[in-house]
């Protein structure tokens, strides 16, 4: 028997509730861990707090996702490189094997230029971490469309060592999710779980309540030969309570389980 996926809470999927609800949530719902978002909450950023409240919930930390996005240009450092070696160091220290990035803008030229190299010359600094790029979406608005990403949004025309596939960013982008994981074929080595619509927008629903392949693209990892995880990375801002964000990402947990426990038929 495979051994079993682990499902992961991206403390992004508490927001605007804090670093710290994100442990505490994993723990009471059941997840194998979590992935910490590092953004402008100290505590993403401190190594010794999030091993404690690792130690203190009982889930481990097993992927970090790198500051990348428009709002956390300048947590830890102005320099995207600075970023994301600490992004690195702090898997490193937490004994996480996994660092989630994006593509870089374009406005950011020179990191753009080198960002093959300078991945390269990070996984040999750091050997025991993949660097998963992420597929992102170009933004649309009336009568045309925008692609805030160097060289483009979709990292497998560059090509990588290693991706993350993110449900909602494909939903976004009207990319066939099943089609882009045999693209990224043995790189791909993590997978962010939310669902969408195809509206054009980044819209992080619970699994199942969009249009997107999420059941598919679970129950075909074994196949895969995927040996990553799966990090559900929702949207609960507009839960009314702590009680109705903890049923949605229940819900999303029972979810994963459920098809990463049903093998695709090949």
């Amino acid at each position: 028997m495979s051994p079993r996926v682990p499902v992961l809470l991206s403390t992004s999927s508490v927001f605007p509730e804090p670093t710290a609800a994100g442990f505490e949530m994993a723990a009471a719902v059941g997840y194998d861990g979590v992935e910490v978002m590092v953004w402008s909450d100290a505590v993403s950023q401190d190594a010794g707090a999030l091993a404690g409240l690792s130690r203190h919930y009982g889930v481990p930390v097993r992927s970090v996702h790198a500051p990348c996005l428009m709002v956390t240009q300048r947590v830890w450092s102005p320099d995207p490189w600075e970023r994301l070696r600490r992004a690195a160091v702090l898997a490193d220290t937490l004994g996480a094997p996994t660092v989630v990035v994006h593509p870089p803008f374009a406005w950011q030229r020179d990191y753009a230029r080198t960002f093959e190299t300078g991945l390269a010359r990070l996984g040999k600094a750091f050997p025991g971490i993949r660097f998963a790029v992420e597929n992102m979406f170009p933004l649309r608005g009336v009568g045309r469309e925008f692609v805030p990403y160097a060289p483009g949004w979709d990292p497998t025309v560059t090509g990588f060592d290693a991706y993350t596939l993110d449900l909602s960013h494909c939903a976004a982008s009207r990319t066939d999710a099943l089609g882009l994981a045999d693209t990224m074929g043995a790189g791909l080595a993590h997978v962010h779980l939310g669902d969408g619509t195809g509206k054009g927008r980044d819209e992080h629903l619970v699994p199942g309540r969009g249009t997107q392949p999420c059941a598919e693209l679970l129950e075909s990892l074994g196949r895969r030969g995927f040996t990553g995880s799966v990090a559900v990375e929702v949207g609960t801002r507009k839960a009314g309570s702590r009680a109705e964000r903890e049923a949605d990402l229940a819900e999303s947990l029972r979810f994963a389980r459920q098809h990463l426990a049903t093998p695709s038929v090949v």
